[in-house]
């Protein structure tokens, strides 16, 4: 059986600027493996930041195709979480983990 950890379940978080308008209103963006679902991802999150949460949306970015200098290039997709904090809390991505 393999061991996983609970960081392998967070790739990285997502700052754009859609992500920091809605960071008013205690949701934090998060890159996410495609096996991820939201019962471990809520305890992951829990356990590392040591904040509550009250919800989470997943979101599957469907893989595209991009024109670089003329030719065609597939843009793999990915699935994005947004994770909505108990009122007060908040996850500050600056300091790292």
């Amino acid at each position: 059986m393999e061991k996983i950890h609970i960081y392998d379940k967070i790739l990285s978080p997502l700052v754009t600027e859609k992500s920091t308008n809605i960071s008013e209103q205690n949701k934090i963006t998060f890159k996410v493996p495609n096996k991820t679902n939201k019962i471990i991802l809520k305890k992951n999150i829990e356990k590392i930041f040591k904040v509550n949460v009250t919800k989470i949306n997943i979101i599957n970015k469907q893989p595209r195709k991009k024109i670089v200098r003329g030719k065609k290039v597939k843009v793999s997709g990915y699935k994005k979480a947004i994770i909505t904090l108990k009122k007060g809390q908040n996850i500050d991505l600056t300091t790292g983990i």
